[in-house]
């Protein structure tokens, strides 16, 4: 039977990244991982209070940060890294409103955004021009992010407290399906 250590050198494989790009890369799997997890939290929460388009649009944005962290995980694989899973912090579990998360959704992904920029100027200075290119599909995807919240936002502002107009959006938001990324936009 080999040790552990042994297996390590064994199986060890030159990485192409630094090991502080790679810590990066970790820290920001987990925030993605936490995304989801905090999209599941909102679906389950809409789902509970009778509001199933709230809870599908949510659901569809778990999947696509599910596919983001994937991203990330294969990206730290394909480049020689290890990828190092950290515990995921419990969202919150109740809100006070369709309003308050999306209120909330926006305010997570300007963090995102900040911490994606972060990493691109990482990158940048480690003259990572892998990880750069890497990073650029999230540093668009961001400005997709932010732009449907602040939508929705805006849509929920105009109805206000009306449950007819607030019947109206759940009906919007049940269309939304989810569509993975083109194997072209996979990284």
């Amino acid at each position: 039977m080999i040790g552990g250590s042994a297996i390590r050198s064994y199986n060890r494989v030159d990485t192409m990244l630094s090991e502080k790009m790679q810590e990066a890369l970790n820290t920001q799997l987990n925030k993605e991982m936490y995304s989801a997890y905090l999209y599941m939290a909102m679906s389950a929460y809409s789902s509970y209070t009778g509001l199933k388009g709230f809870a599908n649009w949510f659901m569809v944005q778990y999947q696509e940060e599910m596919t983001h962290a994937m991203k990330i995980y294969s990206y730290i694989n394909d480049q020689g890294g290890q990828v190092k899973l950290a515990a995921i912090e419990q969202p919150a579990t109740e809100f006070e409103s369709p309003s308050d998360m999306f209120e909330k959704t926006l305010a997570h992904e300007k963090f995102i955004t900040k911490s994606i920029n972060e990493l691109v100027d990482l990158a940048i200075a480690e003259k990572d021009h892998a990880t750069n290119i890497f990073l650029q599909w999230y540093v668009t995807e961001q400005i997709e992010e932010e732009g449907n919240d602040n939508e929705i936002i805006a849509r929920l502002k105009l109805v206000g407290e009306d449950g007819n107009g607030l019947l109206m959006v759940d009906k919007e938001l049940a269309m939304r399906v989810f569509t993975p990324p083109a194997a072209s936009e996979e990284g």
